[in-house]
């Protein structure tokens, strides 16, 4: 008989400890477990749901989703891109409701530059006209301000329903229920920003410009990136504690965690609440991200638009706006960022000093189990080193397989490649999880038996620690992901080695280490697979698997007892041990299956396209061109080859784009009108107005790198940022009718004339030669330059 010892031998267990052993005994203790944590799971996803909308009959003194639902139907009744007369007829709702309210909402008229590098000016300025609504509720002692802030423009091809009509709109009804009963400590202040899509324009002008910022303070900002699902706070200024410990007992449905906090502060992304950290303000932002597939589309409608989410946002921002506005923001604990997550319930937070010393105490406790493990004789050395190594199978194969599913779906249904997620993506995230599934149990069959359950275990909390430790060193906020699940894997493992094994308490002690890794990562699953669409689903898949290693004591009672069985026997227990792994795996077939079946692109989901026009004023010619790598097949009609367009159009950068021949327009390029022309010192000023001739979204001028190097410039009066030797352009969003005013000073260096590249965009393809008009099933991409109508002319001074 070979000794427990023995490297890669079975494991055969003491007389004492097989009563679990039994066939009946073993199947009843995992049903029982595995129900248990999908009792667990089931309240955890439910913990971040959303919540049933409040209809027009709520009291006056909270949120109601219906009531805002009435001025989210004026909001996004139209496309309303800033400088649109349909922005204008917006604010103006916005300008008397707050009127109506009693209060007294100022439009903040001006031009700001953008925050961030958002939409560039190939190495210059993006700048735009903004019209900010901004209302004081005053406070009555004020210890300082609270800002509550959504834009109220929309992108130029939808009419923004979810974002940011739900934002404006919620804004609004907390507006009113702020009004209902004692007035706050402290100032509120709705900030209804302008141009957010373009640049973050309007943002940037309050927080620079406007007297009630001065001073800093609390920002709340509120966004959407999708058309339903929870709201997430995803963004904290830094040194966060005390804005979460307001967040987790003042928000009636807070779901956040610091992981996606870390993850955002990564990434390029940006929005208003940018322009305000930028200024020295704190804060929280927040948004709903699912059903992304309507993000900055035509149907982006206020019909699409989630009322429970809508609900959950506005009573979430009442809640914190009065809790902001009732304590002394001064005392406000700002020592150092807090670990939170959700939790069902409410959300769980520690201070950020513990995440390091509680991950080394995972690791160390991951050591010390593998000793007692090794002591009881359930795990050879060696054995426990083959079970450390061979955890990283299912951790790295996971995430890969997932990508490699993702990639077939595409290749069938090559529309999902322009699009964030799909419009029915509930079924191919389910294919992961049992992707990932498969490959777990896959992995354990195969090396049960081998290896030992012990030590494939302790392998699994070990990888668990060792990831939290990383992520204690470089994302200190995802650490608890790891570090938690592996401590209570290792404080279930020793008791389960400690407490006699003829009881359910074993069984009970896994469970409950295994229902903390549920509690705790579960949530991350949820969320990641909206956050980062299907594309990314391999994230999705390795957050599962973590899971599926902080349980796989559960997961050995699906399987026969280890240890001891020869011939048939041997055989039956192989065969039971795989049936987890093919039920695992040929779900995920079937949800895949199933996900193709039901998320065909239709009129109402149609398939996203991309296509814009540009018409050389200075040669006559015109051409289609599209950002689709592989065009679908509408697309195709007009395109053919790949190609770059900097020299002609150096708005789009070195972007390559696909091109196609098309008619010329009768359209008119934009007027640079010279104003000053003085060289003094081997500089040359030139002193222009760039006034569009037919009504556009936005106007840009280029300077021809051959010609001249940009040593400063100033735009409609502003002095813009001039990024050294890189060509210098500038794009102007909302312009005024009368232009915009652009002085430069050059260094000439092509001893010829000045080339300038004037250009403007407006937006719709109908009515250009040669366009036919999409068909049912085929829809636009949300992209800012969808549908653009751009004309150039060249202007040598």
């Amino acid at each position: 008989m070979p000794s427990p010892d023995t490297p890669h031998s079975p494991v055969r267990l003491p007389a004492a400890e097989r009563a679990l052993a039994r066939p009946r005994r073993r199947l009843t203790a995992a049903l029982a477990a595995v129900a248990a944590l999908a009792a667990v799971g089931v309240l955890t996803v439910f913990g971040v749901g959303t919540p049933d909308p409040a209809g027009l009959d709520a009291p006056a003194d909270e949120f109601s989703a219906d009531r805002a639902y009435q001025h989210l139907r004026t909001v996004a009744a139209e496309t309303h891109p800033a400088g649109s007369p349909a922005a204008e007829r917006v604010r103006g709702h916005l300008e008397r409701t707050l009127r109506d309210l009693g209060l007294t909402p100022e439009s903040q008229d001006t031009v700001a530059e953008e925050a961030g590098q958002l939409s560039g000016g190939s190495g210059g300025a993006t700048l735009a006209r903004v019209r900010n609504v901004v209302a004081r509720i005053p406070g009555t002692d004020p210890t300082g301000r609270v800002f509550l802030v959504a834009h109220y423009d929309s992108v130029q091809v939808g009419p923004g329903g979810n974002d940011d009509g739900a934002g404006t709109s919620a804004l609004l009804e907390v507006a009113r229920a702020l009004t209902v009963g004692e007035r706050p400590r402290n100032d509120v202040v709705l900030v209804f920003t302008d141009a957010e899509e373009a640049c973050l324009c309007g943002a940037s002008a309050f927080a620079a410009d406007h007297p009630l910022a001065a001073d800093g303070g609390v920002v709340l900002n509120l966004e959407a990136r999708g058309s339903t699902g929870p709201v997430i706070m995803f963004e904290t200024s830094l040194r966060n504690a005390g804005l979460v410990e307001v967040f987790g007992r003042a928000a009636p449905y807070p779901v956040g965690t610091s992981f996606a906090v870390e993850v955002y502060r990564l990434l390029p992304n940006d929005t208003d609440f940018t322009a305000f950290l930028d200024h020295g303000f704190t804060g929280l932002n927040a948004a709903y991200i699912d059903g992304a597939a309507l993000y900055h589309t035509p149907l982006d409608t206020p019909a699409n638009v989630d009322r429970g989410s809508l609900q959950q946002h506005g009573a979430n921002a009442l809640g914190l706006a009065r809790e902001f506005g009732a304590v002394d923001l001064t005392r406000l604990d700002a020592d150092g960022d807090a670990t939170y997550f959700p939790l069902p319930g409410g959300l769980a937070r520690y201070p950020g000093w513990l995440t390091l010393p509680l991950a080394l105490l995972a690791l160390a406790g991951v050591g010390v189990l593998g000793w007692a493990v090794r002591r009881r004789g359930r795990a050879s050395w060696p054995g426990l080193a083959a079970g450390f190594g061979l955890a990283l199978l299912p951790i790295v194969l996971a995430p890969v397989g997932a990508q490699l599913l993702w990639a077939g779906i595409t290749a069938i249904r090559p529309g999902y490649a322009t699009l964030l997620d799909p419009y029915r993506p509930l079924w191919y995230r389910l294919a992961v999880v049992a992707l990932a599934a498969a490959v777990l149990f896959g992995w354990y069959a195969l090396t049960r038996r081998r290896v030992g359950p012990a030590a494939l275990a302790v392998g699994g909390l070990g990888w668990l620690a060792v990831l939290g430790v990383l992520l204690a060193a470089v994302a200190p906020g995802g650490a608890y992901l790891a570090t938690l699940p592996a401590l209570a894997g290792v404080l279930a493992g020793l008791v389960a080695l400690a407490v006699p094994h003829n009881g359910p308490w074993p069984v009970v002690a896994v469970t409950v280490g295994a229902a903390v890794g549920v509690l705790v990562l579960l949530p991350t699953v949820v969320l990641l697979f909206p956050a980062l669409g299907m594309a990314m689903g391999g994230v999705g898949a390795l957050f599962a698997v973590l899971l599926g290693l902080a349980a796989l004591p559960v997961v050995d009672l699906l399987h026969p007892a280890a240890g001891g069985q020869r011939g048939m026997a041997a055989l039956r227990a192989r065969r039971r041990g795989a049936l987890p792994a093919l039920a695992a795996l040929l779900g995920a077939v079937l949800c895949a299956g199933t996900g193709l079946a039901v998320d065909r692109f239709d009129a109402g989901h149609p398939v996203p396209t991309h296509l814009m026009y540009a018409l050389d004023a200075d040669t006559g010619t015109a051409r289609w061109l599209t950002e689709e790598t592989d065009p679908q097949p509408w697309t195709d009609r007009y395109v053919d080859a790949p190609t770059r367009i900097d020299d002609s159009f150096p708005f789009f950068g070195d972007e390559e784009l696909r091109a196609g021949p098309a008619e010329p327009a009768t359209l008119p390029p934009p007027r640079l009108d010279p104003l000053a022309d003085v060289t003094e010192a081997g500089l040359r000023t030139l002193r222009v107005r760039l006034v569009p001739q037919r009504p556009v979204r936005f106007a840009a001028l280029h300077v021809d790198p051959a010609t001249a190097d940009v040593v400063s410039a100033r735009v409609a009066g502003r002095e813009v940022r001039v990024d050294g030797p890189e060509p210098f352009g500038v794009v102007f969003h909302a312009p005024p009718a009368g232009g915009i005013e652009i002085e430069l000073r050059l260094r000439p260096t092509g001893g010829g004339p000045v080339r300038l590249r004037a250009m403007d965009g407006s937006d719709g393809l109908a009515g250009l030669p040669g366009f036919r008009p999409r068909p049912p099933g085929v829809g636009i991409v949300g992209s800012h330059s969808s549908e653009l109508v751009a004309v150039a002319r060249t202007y040598p001074l």
